[in-house]
């Protein structure tokens, strides 16, 4: 096989040897991929940044039997904001865990390289708290993997309105009479709904857009926590990523 130029941001940095690097890097089309970074831990290395966790460049890539090489990289973004602040690394650190989780090689990753891509940059370049953040990416990424909850209807009965109750039995709404017979519902305030219909409905790019209450986000943050554990089979928790 040839060289390969693609995208890709770096998830997962292990030394190899006294000089040498073994990455984990999420690609476009390649989906998440092995590579080994020869000579990156020298000094004068041009692969010294490329090779660091969450740096984001074009990388020049060739491939021997089933291992990828990379061969050079113009980094386009090493979101240095998160990198200085260990509560954002905190943060960052966590969504790659579920990004390496969700992801596999050879495979179109290029929705959620973006949602990916643009949750860093919202950590790293605004003052949006963080754990609201984190509740909009979990939900547009279990979205993005095809279990974009029912935010048009009731999940029970079918109707439009009064839409109060979130069920993670029936993956989405319900409404104020089928919600309260569901003890696997969750009570929304009306800013909640219109929050996650937006977050499932909306693009990547624009998808962190927009504020709610105080109220409003915890129950945001609750609902997205319980529907992402759920979807997934698995209780990702912020203590346990080291």
């Amino acid at each position: 096989m040839g060289t390969i130029k693609t995208k890709g941001i770096i998830l997962v940095e292990h030394n190899m040897g006294d000089f040498d690097k073994m990455l984990t890097m999420l690609t476009p089309g390649l989906g998440k991929i092995s590579c080994a970074a020869r000579g990156a831990k020298r000094f004068r290395s041009s692969l010294l940044v490329g090779s660091q966790f969450l740096c984001f460049g074009d990388y020049i890539l060739y491939k021997t039997n089933s291992t990828y090489y990379i061969n050079s990289c113009e980094p386009i973004e090493i979101f240095y904001n998160i990198r200085k602040d260990l509560k954002k690394l905190e943060y960052a650190s966590f969504i790659t865990k579920i990004i390496i989780d969700v992801t596999n090689e050879n495979e179109n990753s290029y929705r959620i390289l973006q949602l990916y891509l643009n949750t860093l940059y919202m950590m790293s370049e605004t003052d949006k708290d963080l754990e609201f953040i984190l509740a909009i990416f979990k939900i547009k990424l279990v979205s993005i993997l095809g279990f974009a909850p029912n935010v048009r209807t009731c999940g029970n009965c079918n109707k439009t309105e009064n839409l109060e109750f979130f069920s993670l039995k029936a993956n989405g709404f319900k409404c104020n009479i089928c919600g309260k017979q569901d003890t696997s519902c969750i009570h929304m305030e009306k800013s909640t709904m219109q929050a996650i219909k937006y977050i499932v409905m909306s693009p990547p790019k624009k998808v962190f857009s927009f504020n709610i209450g105080e109220v409003a986000t915890k129950e945001l943050e609750i609902i997205a926590k319980l529907y992402l554990n759920d979807k997934l089979e698995k209780d990702y928790k912020m203590e346990n990523i080291f």
